[in-house]
């Protein structure tokens, strides 16, 4: 938006929390979801494990889950998965597994998809047949559940995924299941039924299949079987399927008898085998199997589940791992040479069963075999010899090309974790045949020992002490501090992704006087917003003051100082401080070779096109490091981006990164975990709701500060969207965006003050309901001697509310907007924290929303709401960080009856996120919409509206 520091967007989130049915703000009756084949329904989770909805874009993995430029047109609609995660999380992801099975989704979506389709199959083999409506309690598979915690695809929060998460889901399935049957005659199998007829007697027929070692010619024997009954442990009881017949004849109950055996008549549609069985009659009795036989049953076993048949193998059969040979690499047995992404690890492949290297003759029996079953060293594995031939031969040549060229390190960890493909611009290694079920790339010795130092890197704290920290680390950054040197020892760079306000600064500062305090020599470079530089200057000087420190930016020595810096010049430097724009302007800086190149704020090269990231990104450093906030698993190109810089080649070239993704997008059986597994040694991520993390951080508490609309704001308001009505149909295109631009900003601008749209410099506080609420609240904040953080997202503003605000406090605050010099900016936060007399810094939201420490307040007040809810939260946190002893309530200033209220509904749920998590929230373009939703958004509830005091 043109105006200040003003933008558009806003997120539209609903939030699915644990526990029962309730209610949606914003879920119902919106705007229709939008029919761009770009946007999709996705899933987020909060750092509680709730599950939030919001409209992103398609899984494709290009832009997801959403760039900007991909505006989203709607809110969230009735449609059934928002409607049933209104309901509950459980009751959401029931759902998802009953009635979404065959339905397109969101990987983040489809994920949970899996989890509930995983629930509702152990609950209908868990039903008593003859007592359906008694519930089912299924324990959930824990191993499995372990598996599909690592497959999680990249979303916000998906710090939050565990297998205890996934456990406390599993029991609200429970839960949710069971109140669903309540509600349903039949019981829990008739609403299964209801939702997708795959599930209908699910559970009741059994399909077996045992070892037989008394017969060597036929090893296997099959038997189905149906549940009788169910024990009062809710356990099954078996009897052979033929003794059905006999059972409901007597009870003279066909429709019984046909209900049983009907998912063997779908299981027929699909299988041969079964088809088979069933014509020759042998399916009612037990069947003794050959190998091949019982081959051909295994991998059929999905077929006959998807039909609603229950499957039971023999334990060593792993229908996600199958019990194969395979062809083994192992890659970094020895120490490399040098160290870095660049370092050069060697690599061996062999042929292994169960991670057992097998002898040149069971090799050779096993390659010159054919298809089937074979038992070697006791246990029966499946052989593909021409397959397993074929995979050997292709990892031959693999180790060919590698002796001639090298392995890098960054090809090394990419083939570990299963990011590697052929097609990779990147240059790829693994040959095309190298599927996982028949091969698999392992850690050597050394690459084991050293990415085990990375995981669990020693504290540091008495190493930074003994170096000259003059600060108390908590545990949290004693470890945070022992990671950053056990890379910066490995030469890989990392991202400390800490919650805002955990002290990522100090753990940075720790980590440089250790590497100085070691010996190490020459200036490291610490890129930084403008706003932020004297933070960091006077955090080094109070945390670190044997770091000698220049800041080399305009606001600190004259521009042509500052152009003639150079290595030569730098000399006795510890840490040189600048800004991205003068890391931009100033080659120089590309020029030097710096010990270290650090980012804070590193979200600030997202974007890998732009000049400013270009820049940044030719630094030469011996080492890297990103400081950041923002979560980066959420949109896949600011990863990329990200560690471009921190490692490069570690995520191959973009392009081949584009299409590995998408790749992922399309798999069930890992979806993302080999990307979760390749960036995860370099990156620390703590939160600060983490109660294990910080334990004495007080509370934070959100209100809404509901306000009224004077006469005059309610005649201006209505008049402007009666004009906005008739300028909208009368316009296409960008000219339509524009108008509907202009009237948003001029609705939030008659919100806060008549004044402010008219441009009358008188500013009544009788003309504004928000005034005269903030009123309210400041005199309230006032005779308790609090302070207060007053944020604005309009320039124009800061000067009327200062006024008005020093009336009500009885003294003069501070001001800090977007013109404020850097200079001054560091004396007026000093002025805050220090002086009590001063009792509120009033702040433009661009320009004081990130880095700044202000703990000395305990209220934060958003006079008018920024739509985008990241960027208020980070506000927030200004006052909600590490140092705060007080407990911090925000208040948030909303119009009863206007534009104001309809978005806060929208998105008041995502308000619980933490800021970093909020920060990929996506932005609703209100450009987009049609023209009577753009109408039911912005029109004019009068009564409400006037009337708000009183309601």
């Amino acid at each position: 938006m043109p105006c200040g520091d003003s933008s558009g967007g806003v997120s539209a989130p609903m939030t699915a929390r644990a526990g029962g049915r309730g209610s949606a703000s914003g879920a119902a009756g919106t705007v229709p979801a939008p029919e761009d084949a770009d946007t999709t329904l996705v899933a987020d989770l909060t750092p509680g494990g709730e599950i939030v909805l919001r409209y992103g874009a398609d899984e494709s993995g290009q832009d997801w889950p959403g760039e900007p430029g991909n505006y989203i047109r709607a809110a969230f609609t009735s449609d059934r998965v928002a409607e049933a995660f209104a309901e509950g999380r459980g009751a959401g992801v029931l759902h998802l597994g009953a009635a979404e099975s065959r339905t397109h989704l969101h990987p983040t979506l489809g994920w949970w998809r899996d989890l509930g389709g995983a629930f509702v199959a152990a609950a209908c083999a868990a039903l008593d047949p003859l007592s359906p409506e008694e519930p089912a309690k299924p324990e959930p598979d824990r191993a499995w559940l372990r598996e599909h915690a690592l497959s999680a695809p990249p979303m916000v929060g998906a710090e939050t995924v565990s297998p205890a998460l996934l456990r406390e889901v599993w029991a609200e399935l429970v839960d949710a299941l069971a109140e669903r049957g309540g509600d349903t005659p039949g019981g829990a199998a008739a609403w299964l039924r209801e939702q997708d007829e795959r599930w209908h007697s699910v559970g009741r027929v059994w399909l077996h299949l045992a070892e037989n070692r008394r017969d060597p010619e036929r090893p296997f024997a099959f038997l189905a079987t149906y549940v009788h009954r169910a024990t009062g442990q809710a356990e099954p009881v078996h009897l052979p399927l033929h003794r059905a017949q006999t059972e409901y004849a007597a009870k003279r109950d066909r429709g019984k008898l046909l209900n049983l055996l009907e998912p063997l008549s779908r299981a027929a549609d699909e299988s041969d085998l079964i088809r088979e069985l069933i014509a020759s009659g042998r399916i009612y009795r037990p069947i003794p199997w050959t190998s091949e036989e019982a081959l051909r049953f295994l991998r059929e076993t999905d077929l006959y589940e998807n039909a609603g048949l229950v499957v039971s193998t023999p334990d060593w059969w792993n229908r996600r791992q199958r019990p194969r040979p395979q062809v083994q690499a192992t890659v970094g047995a020895r120490p490399p040479s040098r160290l870095g992404m660049d370092a050069l690890l060697d690599f061996d492949i062999r042929l292994t069963l169960g991670g057992e290297r097998l002898t040149a003759a069971e090799a050779k029996r096993l390659l010159r075999g054919t298809e089937g079953l074979q038992l070697i060293r006791g246990k029966w594995v499946e052989v593909d010899s021409e397959r397993l031939r074929e995979v050997l031969a292709a990892w031959d040549q693999v180790q060919e090309r590698i002796e001639r060229d090298g392995l890098h390190f960054a090809e090394a960890m990419r083939l570990l974790s299963g990011m590697e493909f052929p097609e990779d611009d990147g240059g790829g290694v693994m040959p095309e045949h190298a599927v996982a079920a028949w091969s698999e790339v392992v850690p050597g010795d050394w690459l084991r020992e050293r990415l085990a130092e990375v995981r669990d890197a020693p504290p540091a704290g008495e190493s930074a002490r003994e170096a000259g920290l003059r600060a108390t680390l908590r545990p949290y950054q004693e470890r945070g501090v022992g990671w950053l040197l056990t890379l910066r020892a490995l030469g890989l760079g990392g991202c400390l992704a800490d919650d805002m306000g955990l002290g990522k600064t100090v753990q940075a500062l720790a980590a440089l006087l250790v590497a100085k305090a070691g010996g190490e020599t020459g200036a490291a470079l610490l890129v930084a917003p403008a706003s932020l530089l004297e933070n960091w200057r006077r955090e080094a000087q109070r945390f670190a003051p044997d770091l000698s420190v220049l800041v080399a930016h305009p606001s600190r020595m004259p521009a042509a100082k500052l152009g003639k810096l150079s290595a030569q010049r730098l000399g006795g430097v510890d840490v040189v401080l600048t800004t991205y724009g003068t890391v931009l302007r100033h080659a120089w800086m590309r020029r030097c070779r710096w010990r270290t190149v650090a980012l804070d704020e590193a979200q600030a090269i997202k974007n890998p096109g732009a000049k400013q990231t270009r820049a940044v990104k030719s630094l030469r450093a011996d080492w890297k490091l990103a400081l950041t906030g923002t979560p980066i698993e959420n949109r896949l190109t600011d990863l990329w981006s990200l560690f471009d810089f921190l490692n490069p080649g570690l995520l191959g070239a973009e392009p081949g990164f584009r299409r590995r993704c998408r790749a992922m997008a399309q798999d069930r059986e890992r979806g993302y975990r080999p990307l979760r597994e390749l960036v995860r040694p370099y990156i620390l991520r703590r939160l600060k709701t983490d109660k294990d993390i910080v334990s004495d951080l007080p509370d934070k508490s959100e209100v809404n500060a509901w306000c009224s609309l004077s006469r005059m704001q309610a005649a201006l308001y209505a008049q402007s969207v009666s004009e906005m009505e008739q300028r909208v149909r009368e316009a296409e295109g960008i000219e339509r965006r524009g108008i509907v631009l202009q009237f948003l900003m001029r609705l939030k601008q008659i919100c806060n003050h008549p004044s402010q749209w008219l441009g009358d410099p008188d500013f009544d506080p009788k003309a504004s309901g928000k005034f005269g609420r903030l009123r309210e609240i400041g005199e309230s904040i006032a005779s308790r001697q609090q302070k207060a953080l007053v944020f604005t997202q309009f320039r124009s503003l800061t000067g009327p509310l200062a006024q008005f605000l020093a009336k009500v406090f009885g003294r003069e605050g501070l001001t800090l907007h977007g013109g404020t010099p850097v200079k001054k900016r560091a004396e007026i936060v000093r002025r805050f924290q220090e002086d009590e007399r001063t009792p509120f810094l009033l702040l433009s939201l661009k320009a004081g929303g990130v880095g700044l420490n202000l703990t000395a307040a305990s209220h934060v007040i958003h006079f008018d709401r920024w739509w985008n809810p990241a960027v208020e939260d980070q506000a927030t946190d200004r006052a909600y960080r590490i140092g705060q002893h007080r407990n911090v309530l925000v208040h948030k200033f909303v119009c009863r009856g206007t534009l104001e209220e309809r978005i806060h509904q929208m998105i008041q749920d995502k308000r619980e996120l933490s800021g970093e998590v909020l920060s990929s929230g996506k932005e609703i373009s209100f450009t987009e919409l049609g023209d009577d939703e753009l109408t039911d958004l912005v029109r004019l509830d009068l009564d409400r509206a006037v009337e708000a005091e009183a309601a």
